[in-house]
């Protein structure tokens, strides 16, 4: 049975998570507390733990110590299917598209999966109009319609990791964690796959980790930052912009100070 958690009103939480490699501390006593409708960021220098704090919240890895929830509910022993299930959904680094699918088959086959289809959609399309009718939607707000028959290796780079959000997006999430959505994007590609990032719904909370500290700044409404496993600070921009000890460790004197 699932235990209410002590950040009843945040989405997702996630209370004293403790993650070691060996004698490598990845997370130290991480405790966060992400409202609903929120656009997180979350940052920090190299090794400072942020990719396995995703994995954590996903079920990828299980924590040495440490409680997650989602919804107020305790989701710490959920396999990582089950949690997506529950709205918890990621994207990640390395491109998993299908290459030899159209956009739209693929966020279509997405939806069939959600919906138990998966299996037999092809056999019969016209009788899934409706999923079809959602992927287009989806793609649409992401401004792939107009590219929704072309096959996903034949799109721009932006354009397939738009399609991995769009995959994403097909589980019906509350929460999107993306790691690195913008890692090998053209730096001209950038601010239109972050403005549909922004344009999403605020239904659906976002975590998101960043180097580029330009789009974090311009993007976030709140962010976390990182050092060594543990959070160093949270806060809006304006708060993290003037932290000294945020300068010190990682973005040193920028123009934001």
């Amino acid at each position: 049975m699932n235990t209410p958690g002590p950040a009843s009103s945040s989405i997702l939480a996630t209370v004293g998570l403790q993650k070691s490699f060996g004698s490598l501390a990845a997370a130290r006593e991480v405790s966060v507390a992400i409202p609903p409708g929120v656009r997180y960021a979350l940052i920090g220098p190299n090794g400072a733990g942020k990719t396995t704090l995703i994995n954590l919240m996903t079920g990828m890895l299980r924590p040495d110590a440490g409680r997650i929830f989602l919804g107020g509910e305790d989701i710490t022993s959920v396999p990582p299917a089950e949690r997506v299930k529950r709205g918890l959904a990621r994207t990640f680094q390395i491109n998993t598209l299908f290459p030899r699918l159209t956009a739209l088959e693929a966020v279509t086959l997405a939806v069939c999966e959600r919906q138990g289809h998966a299996s037999t959609w092809w056999r019969s399309l016209p009788a899934y109009r409706d999923a079809i009718d959602e992927a287009y939607a989806i793609l649409g707000s992401l401004a792939l319609g107009a590219d929704c028959y072309r096959l996903t290796r034949t799109l721009a780079y932006g354009q397939q990791r738009l399609l991995e959000i769009a995959l994403a997006l097909a589980t019906r999430p509350k929460v999107l964690l993306l790691d690195e959505p913008a890692a090998g994007v053209p730096r001209g590609q950038s601010p239109a796959l972050f403005g549909a990032i922004a344009g999403l719904s605020r239904d659906i909370t976002v975590l998101f980790i960043e180097h580029d500290m330009d789009v974090v700044f311009r993007f976030a409404s709140r962010i976390i930052v990182m050092v060594g496993g543990r959070v160093l600070v949270e806060g809006t921009p304006q708060e993290i912009a003037a932290d000294a000890r945020v300068r010190e460790v990682y973005l040193g004197q920028t123009r934001h100070a």
